[in-house]
């Protein structure tokens, strides 16, 4: 592939680093985009952390990135609450179902656990029992509508794979017989939105990460090219299964610069 694209899209865990450890030759990956004139947006659906966290994160690893240049599903997540409200011309109530850490980013919404009009749902670890999956049904048969900072079905962790809140966002779905607003990948709203921070056709776009679903799935139904990693939660037999195909695949996002060269 010789054709520069505009913008590169880059998905953080398992792709730019796992745990709290860069992916060898991820910086000087980065450093050598920003060279090309390549602009770039840091994706996730991480929804432990909050923006602000993140990019801490991301620094003290030693990336260099703008605040504007990450976009976080809980972010995604609240500026569609915003856009609700502004249509409903009244105050949200929400239930925030989510990490400590990112609770912040739904402030400036009233909390409301008994009726809310929207639940927002995204990893709460250990949290997760009976108890919270009996009161959230309970919420959503009265009239409570889900929206779900991701649906990915698993996760690359330093102890191996776990499985993430698909689980439970699909469970909620069928129980309830409602469908969840899915903000983050692979949703298409969150990568459009991404297009539009930039001004970039999804032509000129190549997305970089390291799950054939939430990743290259999601940038593919949009028309944007994308390039699965062997790092992370990549797993050969699930690939080589998966009607998903990929445009590119590298070992790593060390090579990612090879394929302009």
């Amino acid at each position: 592939m010789k054709r520069i694209p505009e913008l590169v899209m880059l998905d953080l865990d398992g792709t730019l680093y796992i745990g709290k450890q860069a992916i060898p030759g991820a910086i000087v990956c980065v450093q050598q985009l920003r060279k090309r004139g390549i602009q770039l947006r840091f994706l996730t659906n991480t929804t432990t952390k909050s923006h602000d966290e993140l990019i801490a994160q991301l620094r003290v690893m030693g990336f260099t990135l703008e605040d504007e240049e990450l976009i976080s599903a809980p972010i995604a997540a609240k500026l569609e609450l915003l856009s609700l409200q502004q249509k409903l011309r009244r105050p949200l109530r929400i239930w925030p179902v989510v990490a400590d850490g990112i609770k912040q980013d739904f402030s400036e919404f009233f909390w409301d656990e008994q009726k809310p009009d929207y639940i927002i749902l995204g990893d709460v670890g250990d949290a997760w029992d009976m108890t919270l999956v009996n009161r959230l049904f309970n919420a959503m048969h009265i009239g409570a509508e889900l929206i779900a900072l991701h649906k990915n079905h698993f996760w690359q962790t330093e102890d191996g794979l776990k499985a993430d809140i698909g689980f439970f966002v699909a469970g909620l779905e069928y129980v309830c017989g409602k469908t969840a607003r899915v903000m983050g990948k692979p949703n298409r709203a969150f990568f459009q939105r991404v297009l539009d921070s930039v001004g970039v056709d999804a032509n000129n776009a190549i997305m970089v990460g390291d799950d054939l679903d939430s990743d290259v799935g999601g940038a593919q139904q949009m028309g944007i090219r994308a390039c699965l990693v062997k790092t992370g939660k990549y797993r050969e037999s699930y690939a080589d299964h998966s009607p998903t195909k990929p445009a590119y695949i590298v070992p790593s996002v060390a090579d990612l610069n090879l394929l302009w060269d």
